[in-house]
């Protein structure tokens, strides 16, 4: 195994790993942990009692985060004559038709998000084999394909998110930056944590919200109790 650094070291003993936080608590370890000299991106891994492999028991969707994700989102829209339009004044950094579609099919990959009205879903299909497997096609269930063209565009650079239950039952998600005030990661913490409990499919059965951890990119995991969210969610 590598050798951890010092400072690694160092702010892997401030963190008691037999022991379940409170998600202010986490969030003030996460912060205090830092010691890379860049602004760090900080995660939640929420692993639920769901089984992937069934669709009735997918969990998948987006919320805008409430102090947002701290990185900057570059969208592109597929959109026609007024949507184009909409989309361009309400801050979209790329948007077109079927020229766009046409330049990403050549090798363009210059952006983050994708949105689409749905009547431009059917060239926009055409792509699949290449936003697909970046998790950049469009999806009418996150709210990437409409006609609201405008509100989407806003939200996706005002701090929405997606998110979506992996194979082993985990939701990875981005909530933030070290940077931010300890409050604001909180807050975005439980933001998604409720998200995903309202989410529940109603086919899981026993344990929903099996474990959660909050870490930083360089620095080490620090468990989350899950206790004070599950409730309700718990039942059936």
């Amino acid at each position: 195994m590598p050798k951890l650094s010092k400072n690694r070291e160092k702010v892997d003993k401030a963190v008691d790993r037999t022991r379940k936080y409170t998600v202010e608590e986490a969030c003030a370890l996460v912060k205090s942990a830092k010691f890379a000299k860049f602004d760090e991106t900080v995660d939640l891994a929420v692993r639920l009692g769901v089984n992937p492999k069934h669709a009735d028991q997918m969990v998948r969707g987006a919320l805008v985060l409430p102090h947002g994700t701290g990185q900057t989102v570059r969208v592109l829209v597929f959109a026609k004559g007024d949507k184009e339009r909409e989309a361009r004044e309400a801050g979209a950094d790329f948007a077109g038709s079927d020229d766009m579609v046409a330049k990403v099919n050549e090798g363009f990959m210059d952006f983050d998000r994708v949105i689409a009205t749905p009547d431009m879903m059917g060239a926009v299909g055409k792509l699949g084999r290449v936003l697909g497997p970046r998790g950049l096609m469009p999806n009418p269930k996150v709210g990437t394909v409409t006609f609201d063209i405008g509100n989407a565009v806003r939200e996706a650079k005002g701090g929405k998110i997606e998110y979506r239950v992996e194979k082993a039952g985990i939701v990875h998600a981005r909530i933030g930056k070290v940077s931010f005030a300890e409050n604001a990661l909180s807050d975005n913490a439980k933001a998604l944590i409720a998200a995903l409990v309202r989410a529940k499919p109603s086919t899981a059965k026993g344990t929903y919200v099996r474990s959660i951890t909050i870490s930083s990119t360089m620095g080490p995991g620090v468990k989350i109790d899950p206790a004070q969210f599950i409730g309700g969610a718990e039942e059936g």
